[in-house]
């Protein structure tokens, strides 16, 4: 049976709360308390309800005024169900009643999640808080609650909103007036958005600040520090709490408004330093507005302490270096890299079903200039176009702010199911089981197939179709140009990654000295283009796996429908050839047959669940990225699809490896994963966060908190090798 003491300990919070409240009632002197403001003064409090599914709060706490933290007490009105409130840490002290508790002075923000049931319209919840005088007369106010009714949030957001039954009636919140401002100003110029200095405050101790106008915040967990020349030596800072945020890039996150300051302790020996060198990489947004590039900006702190120093401006990294600034080469050097990116990429796997097509129809031209000619300038004509609609398409969607890049069509199921099936046409007719006339001309497998310009030309499209998956040595340094340049100079460089990718067929069609370098023509020919069928094949089994990983078995079993009906479709046209107008209208049927299962497979949701995740990887998430980062980890991330070859290839010869496997955990790394196979915002923003078209995308992230080195997209064991044992020491 529990003891007197224990039972009486178990209520000594309640004890105390009544003895507040028995406070409060006994009167107090009238010179006193007439000077005391009303609780809602003391305590204002106003709200922000512009993000949907986060309602933000802040109160204003006047001079002599504490809040306590523990007394804040949340609930969510008729079809509202609040998350839990994220509070920043008080002040903590010994209160005599209370015991040890947490308290407020001047301001404090809390951010609610809350979900809200079909048919709610308006956000409605009663926040109740507590708070004391500490000067004389020393004296606690009851507990007082507020009720707030606020308009939910529109698409385009809704204003800040007072608090509800407040006294301060049509004050604005400091997020409120943050969200306006952000609304309604255009955006500042980095360097007045967010100014950054530092000072030292003691022999091992300093103090970073940012400060930002009303309306900017500064992520924290794409905070990173860096010591220049100071072997030895270690930061280890010690972030305030800040205030929840829902982020569409980064998710859930913590952000700073206004002005933040971090302590940050140095570890290690100083050997009589009178300076450091400090430079710190960070990014922060307008709210509701425009999202900065990452910034890095230098100081020069003096260690004897003195007035702060004013952080500038780290001169950009020498021409040539794409990582993190793709503008700092000329448009010339874009233009030679797209050249020579395109010109490899002739040998990428995805490239090759498609150029079988093509050698077939230049070795069966002999030595026919004039109809080589013909071959070569049609089939770049098809390349070049389809480049250019690729890249009007993909920067005018850009500029629309859709997060879209090299290969990012087929994170569509429907496109990688039609290609599916036009893999599947085109190697039929090479297998020689349908010849295609000029009836079904608009069908891409018939061009694809014909001998004419026309086939020539959608054997150019077809090209560009299925080199996308690929990325070539020099091609992601001209690509993150082009998104990032003027829309004529982009145009310019997806133009001449086509020529590069045509050059070999312009070649052989107009230097007669390598045409005759092709063996001559013959019945051997009929075979070797019902063996290049397979490729074919291949390619079209690989996009329904591609399909299996995005939207699962109810998927691939509609594509395969699909491609049966296609070929019994293709099979029956054969057939129909000599026959009547019933068994074209049969063909037709058919056809129409087919589109069934496409249309029901654009309707096929994503797997509920994820998959399993590999041994030794870690999902990638911005905040275990932070984590790792922030207890000294060295991280290699790597950013991969399923319909990336390139990707796989990299996989298969490095990634994959035990020799990779060892590496990690000889230098300590931690091999992180993050999947852009679907639609992915969070994978989206890192990538657009390095300047990167498309995936595959290979950040080494160092273990003292320097920036993320950007590797090659075709990787070498040893340049992972190097790149892992340098971000180890």
């Amino acid at each position: 049976m529990p003891s007197i003491t224990g039972r009486l300990a178990a209520r000594l919070p309640a004890l105390a709360v009544l003895l507040l409240g028995l406070l409060w009632a006994v009167p107090a002197p009238a010179q006193d308390t007439e000077n005391l403001l009303p609780v809602t003064e003391a305590y204002k409090l106003s709200a922000d309800a512009a993000t949907p599914g986060v309602l933000k709060l802040h109160w204003t706490i006047a001079p002599d005024y504490y809040l306590y933290r523990g007394r804040m007490k949340f609930k969510g009105g008729d079809g509202v169900t609040l998350g839990e409130a994220q509070l920043p840490d008080g002040e903590k002290h010994h209160d005599e009643y209370l015991g040890d508790v947490e308290t407020y002075h001047h301001g404090v923000d809390a951010s609610i999640p809350y979900t809200v049931a079909a048919g709610t319209t308006r956000l409605t919840l009663s926040v109740q808080y507590q708070g004391c005088h500490e000067v004389d007369p020393k004296i606690c106010y009851p507990p007082h609650t507020e009720h707030l009714d606020l308009p939910l949030p529109t698409a385009a957001g809704a204003a800040a909103t007072p608090a509800a039954g407040s006294a301060l009636g049509a004050a604005l919140d400091r997020l409120g007036s943050n969200a306006g401002a952000a609304m309604t100003g255009a955006p500042l110029p980095a360097e007045q958005a967010f100014r950054f200095e530092a000072l030292a405050q003691g022999p091992k101790q300093l103090l970073l600040r940012w400060t930002m106008p009303k309306g900017y915040y500064l992520y924290r967990d794409q905070t990173t520090l860096k010591l220049a020349d100071a072997a030895g030596l270690a930061l280890k800072p010690a972030w305030p709490a800040g205030t929840a945020h829902h982020d569409e890039h980064y998710g859930d996150v913590t952000v700073y408004f206004d002005q933040v300051e971090l302590p940050v302790t140095l570890e290690g020996d100083l050997a009589g330093r009178k300076q450091l060198a400090l430079q710190a990489s960070f990014q922060g947004c307008q709210d509701g507005g425009l999202c900065y590039p990452l910034m890095t900006r230098a100081v020069q702190i003096d260690l004897n302490g003195g007035a702060p120093a004013t952080a500038v401006a780290v001169p950009e990294r020498p021409p040539g270096d794409l990582a993190d600034g793709p503008l700092r080469v000329s448009l010339l050097a874009a233009l030679l890299l797209a050249l020579g990116g395109g010109l490899v990429l002739n040998l990428m796997p995805c490239v090759l079903p498609v150029l079988s097509i093509k050698a077939v129809s230049v070795l069966e031209s002999g030595g026919n200039r004039a109809t080589a000619r013909r071959h070569a300038l049609f089939y770049t004509a098809g390349v070049l176009c389809s480049f250019a609609a690729l890249g009007l398409g993909i920067l005018a969607l850009r500029a629309a702010g859709h997060a879209l890049g090299w290969g990012s069509q087929l994170q569509q199921p429907l496109l990688v199911g039609a290609l599916a099936c036009v893999m599947l046409a085109v190697g039929l007719s090479m297998s020689g089981v349908v010849q295609f006339g000029a009836s079904l001309g608009n069908t891409g497998a018939v061009l694809a197939s014909r001998s004419g310009p026309a086939g020539d030309f959608f054997t150019g499209v077809l090209a560009v179709v299925v080199a996308s998956p690929c990325t070539a040595p020099f091609m992601g340094s001209a690509l993150a140009y082009a998104f990032a340049a003027p829309m004529l100079s982009a145009l310019l460089v997806f133009l001449m990654l086509g020529v590069g990718l045509a050059l070999p067929f312009l070649a052989v069609g107009f230097v007669p000295a390598l045409a005759r370098l092709l063996p001559k023509p013959g019945r051997w020919m009929e075979t070797l283009k019902q063996v290049l069928a397979f490729p074919m094949y291949l390619t079209a089994a690989w996009l329904v796996w591609v399909l299996a990983n995005q939207r699962g078995a109810d998927a691939v079993g509609l594509v395969l429908v699909a491609m049966v009906l296609l070929a019994m479709t293709l099979w029956w046209f054969e057939r129909s050839r000599s026959r009547g107008a019933a068994s074209k209208i049969a063909v037709a049927v058919l056809a129409v047959a087919t589109l069934v299962p496409m249309y029901l497979l654009a309707h096929v949701p994503p797997p509920s669940s994820t998959a399993t995740a590999e041994d030794g990887v870690v999902a990638y998430s911005p905040q275990k990225l932070a984590e790792l980062r922030a207890a000294g980890t060295p991280v290699f991330v790597d950013m991969t699809a399923d319909w990336c070859v390139t990707c796989k290839a990299n996989e298969h010869a490095v990634l994959g490896t035990q020799a990779f496997r060892d590496l990690l955990q000889r230098t300590g790394a931690v091999y992180m994963k993050g999947d852009w196979t679907d639609v992915n915002p969070t994978i989206s923003a890192f990538l657009q966060q390095y300047h990167s078209p498309g995936v595959p995308l290979y950040v080494v992230f160092p273990k003292d908190g320097g920036p993320g080195r950007r590797l090659s997209t075709v990787l070498t064991r040893s340049l992972v090798e190097r790149a892992l044992t340098e971000a180890a020491h």
